[in-house]
């Protein structure tokens, strides 16, 4: 295999402030070394010690990590506990009426919730699960609006000891039913409907729809939250409200005792190429890199306010909403809306009104907030952020300076994080009281993950040089299994050709000379063109450089001469171009790119759309623009787009 081509220059360097080393959890590089220096002495007793002081365990491990199954890892697998106390219970001696949630509905109506609250609600409901049945071993599919109900439905399901899938409320009744017979899940956890930038989408009729589809006769019982008007179907005795359910529940419920390796949750990845892949994760071992990325890569201080705007029904909502911020007795903000509603102002009014501290959201989110709104971060009050983070895809190095500039002000670190739904938590990712900052990386591993770039048989690749990116050395929040598929996560995860030892990530990256990574894309991503491997994400950020460009997407087409040709999808600052306009256009960024990288990244095809074709979660679906490149019909599901109608705009290439 030939390297990955690096195109991306990038010199900026954004040292940490000095105030903000000194207050840091892990305060300058001499302590980030010292983390790292005693973990790669002694892998296994750096991450005991840590679950030791992070965990409250019902029965104490003896025994860290057991390998002899590899790549089926057990760490602390002689360890008892429950994941549910330790974010509940454990606050309720010390900040009991501490406001652990902040939830701001779609209309902009607040509730709160304090520890002593959540703790209370959460043991009434998996009271009520278990009078339903349920037990500890059964699988529950959560289907549910952002909600204090979502939290409490997942914190319910680990408290007694039930394994819980949720799946993102944007998801079609074909998607709901795949996971629901994957998974054999006994009870759906859902909602009447829910409410997105003023819109109702109906909940409980997409699980009907996915139930009645066959093969779901696991599903015994279904348990619906009145979030609107209530007008659904019933099937008795299968259905069931929320409110019902809980009433004359007792709010305490002791916690189901249950083994270190535990199932907590499955969480399914993106069918649209293939079968749904159940992402297993344990208990402890997940909840330790929830804990410890928290208090390294969020720097929490009891005062934060947290706000993670990503949905329950991705991981970044899992570890950042449901486990992370609680285990640590964080206060932070839940939002049922769009950023972009009731103007895109949204967010920035947010962290006005509830002094936010702490604000983690997507690239997306950021580009599309530019296109839309650059100047309205200014109408706002924003003198309470600290600390700011990117997450979901590589942050491309014009909206990083854009994100920090204007939003925090020149002041906020902005933590670049890299991991997966199979990670469950950060990987590598800046320490910010302790890592110099450059736009576009995600900087350095964090203490305990061992990462490397190497080429296809497994052999380090030189700095500079782009390969895949692996880690190289066991860590406890990676995914157990697949559920029900173990040899599909050796061969996709730990493949033979790297020896079967090496997590293998799927993302192609390059790491420059002073040790700092740079995630290229996805490995599917990279271009052939004439003989050169191209990252994806380089092109698109120097796009995004130009003063026309909002956002971009780059794919490529099979191509007689250079054997791919690239294609990139454009949505501009101003107003969508047409004609001539859009030729002229077109050229113009053809010839930016070629002066900001190089010829052979030139577009072969520039085409342009108000948007991009997006998620409700808002990640870009490039498996869509690969079809729509190579001018085939889309026959994908394309029931989870925010935006369908984008696709008919983006068919047209201006060559």
């Amino acid at each position: 295999m030939a390297t990955i081509k690096s195109i991306l220059h990038e010199t900026r360097i954004f040292p940490p402030d000095p105030a903000f080393v000194e207050q840091a959890n892990v305060s300058g590089m001499e302590t980030y070394h010292a983390l790292c220096a005693e973990a790669e002495k002694d892998l296994p007793a750096f991450w005991g010690r840590l679950a030791k002081e992070h965990i409250l365990w019902h029965k104490p491990f003896t025994r860290v990590l057991d390998e002899t199954n590899h790549p089926f890892l057990n760490w602390f697998d002689d360890g008892e506990l429950n994941v549910s106390f330790n974010c509940l219970d454990r606050h309720l001696d010390t900040q009991p009426d501490k406001t652990a949630i902040i939830f701001e509905a779609d209309d902009g109506a607040i509730t709160r919730s304090t520890y002593r609250e959540l703790h209370h609600q959460v043991c009434q409901f998996a009271n009520g699960l278990k009078s339903l049945g349920i037990k500890k071993g059964d699988r529950v599919v959560i289907y549910m609006p952002m909600s204090i109900e979502a939290v409490v439905a997942m914190q319910g399901c680990a408290r007694i000891g039930a394994t819980h899938s949720v799946v993102f409320g944007g998801f079609s009744a074909k998607s709901l039913h795949e996971r629901i017979l994957n998974a054999g899940a006994v009870a759906v956890i859902t909602a009447d409907e829910q409410r997105r930038g003023g819109k109702i989408n109906h909940l409980k009729a997409v699980v009907d729809d996915a139930i009645a589809r066959g093969g779901a006769d696991s599903v015994t019982s279904v348990v619906i939250y009145q979030r609107g008007a209530g007008n659904v179907q019933l099937h008795v005795p299968r259905d069931v409200w929320w409110h019902e359910l809980i009433k004359d529940q007792s709010d305490i419920c002791e916690p189901e005792w249950v083994n270190s390796e535990h199932p907590l949750f499955t969480l399914y990845t993106s069918g649209s190429t293939g079968r749904p892949k159940g992402v297993q994760h344990s208990s402890a071992g997940y909840l330790l890199g929830a804990i410890t990325s928290m208090k390294w890569v969020f720097d929490y201080k009891p005062a934060d306010v947290f706000w993670c705007t990503a949905d329950v029904g991705w991981v970044t909502g899992h570890s950042y909403v449901t486990y992370g911020p609680l285990a640590i007795g964080a206060t932070q903000v839940i939002f049922e809306g769009v950023p972009t509603y009731p103007d895109a102002g949204r967010f920035w009014k947010m962290i006005q009104d509830h002094q936010v501290t702490v604000f983690y959201t997507a690239p997306t989110a950021i580009r599309s907030l530019i296109k839309l709104g650059p100047d309205f971060p200014g109408k706002y009050d924003l003198s309470s952020l600290r600390l700011l983070g990117s997450v979901g895809e590589p942050i491309n190095p014009e909206a990083w300076i854009w994100y920090y500039t204007v939003v925090g002000q020149s002041r906020c670190p902005v933590v670049d994080t890299w991991w997966q739904t199979e990670t469950g938590s950060h990987m590598i990712a800046p320490l910010p009281g302790a890592v110099p900052l450059k736009p576009g990386s995600c900087t350095l591993p964090l203490p305990g993950i061992i990462a490397g770039i190497v080429d296809e048989a497994g052999h380090d690749i030189p700095d500079g040089k782009g390969g895949f990116l692996v880690i190289k050395r066991p860590f406890p929040s990676l995914a157990r299994t697949l559920w029900g598929e173990p040899e599909r996560f050796r061969k996709t995860y730990f493949p033979e050709e790297l020896g079967g030892k090496y997590y293998l990530a799927g993302d192609s990256a390059n790491r420059d000379a002073d040790g700092y990574f740079w995630i290229m894309g996805r490995v599917d991503d990279v271009l052939t063109v004439s003989g050169h491997r191209l990252g994806t994400m380089e092109i698109e950020s120097a796009l995004v450089a130009s003063p026309l460009v909002a956002e971009a997407a780059v794919v490529g087409k099979p191509d007689e001469i250079k054997t791919e040709a690239i294609v990139a999808f454009v949505v501009l600052k101003g107003s969508r171009p047409q004609g001539a306009n859009a030729h002229d256009i077109a050229v113009e960024l053809r010839n930016w790119v070629s002066t900001e990288i190089g010829p052979i990244a030139r577009p072969d095809e520039i085409r342009f759309g108000d948007n991009l074709p997006k998620t409700r979660s808002g990640k870009i679906m490039r498996r869509l623009l690969r079809t729509l490149a190579k001018g085939e019909e889309i026959t994908q599901d394309t029931s989870t787009l925010e935006n369908p109608a984008i696709l008919e705009q983006l068919k047209h290439p201006i060559t």
